[in-house]
């Protein structure tokens, strides 16, 4: 396990697993620049490196995220903007980290606590949000007029529509684990004290399917979800880069099935396929 004074990466104790974690629980893991770019490389790093199949987002102790250090946002200088303010370009630094990725491979959020304004969208980055039962959601940033400017807007209305996500970005209200699992922001809601377990637990089960194909068809769900210009341009990109998983993954796949592997909706033997 590599330590960070503001995150920690697990890559060790679980096979093709690398499991991030924000290590501030003084400050309910709010971020500041240091954090942020040191998330941002932990990010590139796993994404980076093929061993690693599956990254699990998570925070040091009670809370996921507080969001922006807001402590650090009140000493910033308009005329020194730090690394981590800078405009876009492409998949540079930003605010909270990574938050202007669309990560490379699947990202799995463990979340306890508060996952709130910046926290929000830390937890948008993930394909999957694991939460714990008394587990907050919420822009609380509207009280200070700080605004969403690592993907709120963008990434909340893709998971939960357009009328959710103006709900949540104008009220500011807190959003618990059962109303974030009706609306789709929680992918599984836990007891206090397992989404870490839980979230290990869908990333083994992940790392166990043909990874081509997997990649291959998330990919191709953020392209539709952000990049597509038109239905017909979406289809087209599915097509195309499906096909060529066919002859590398597919036909291997079926063959294993017509021989009787993981019929009948048997995901105890999906690993054999």
């Amino acid at each position: 396990m590599a330590e960070h004074d503001r995150v920690t990466i697990d890559t060790s104790s679980y096979s093709g697993i690398s499991v991030i974690a924000i290590n501030r629980p003084d400050r309910k893991n709010a971020v500041d620049p240091l954090t942020a770019k040191a998330l941002y490389e932990a990010i590139l790093v796993f994404e980076d490196e093929p061993k690693q199949k599956v990254c699990v987002l998570t925070g040091v102790g009670s809370s996921f995220c507080a969001g922006a250090d807001l402590h650090s946002v009140a000493q910033a200088s308009n005329d020194t903007p730090s690394d981590n303010l800078q405009p876009v370009n492409g998949r540079n630094l930003g605010p909270m980290g990574p938050s202007r990725l669309i990560i490379k491979k699947p990202v799995i959020c463990a979340i306890s606590g508060y996952a709130v304004a910046g926290g929000l969208e830390l937890s948008l980055l993930a394909d999957m949000r694991v939460v714990e039962e008394d587990a907050v959601f919420g822009v609380f940033c509207r009280r200070w007029g700080v605004p969403l400017i690592d993907g709120g807007t963008v990434r909340l209305q893709a998971i939960v529509g357009l009328g959710r996500a103006l709900d949540m970005i104008l009220t500011g209200r807190p959003v618990s684990a059962q109303e974030a699992l009706t609306m789709g922001l929680a992918s599984r809601v836990v007891p206090k004290g397992e989404s870490l377990e839980e979230a290990i637990g869908i990333a083994k089960q992940l790392i166990t399917f043909p990874e081509l194909c997997l990649n291959t068809d998330r990919q191709s769900c953020y392209y539709s979800a952000y990049e597509a210009s038109s239905f017909q341009d979406a289809m087209s990109q599915e097509f195309n880069a499906g096909s060529k998983v066919i002859s590398q993954e597919a036909i291997a796949g079926a063959a294993k099935f017509s021989k009787g592997s993981g019929r009948h909706g048997n995901f105890k033997d999906h690993s054999k396929l």
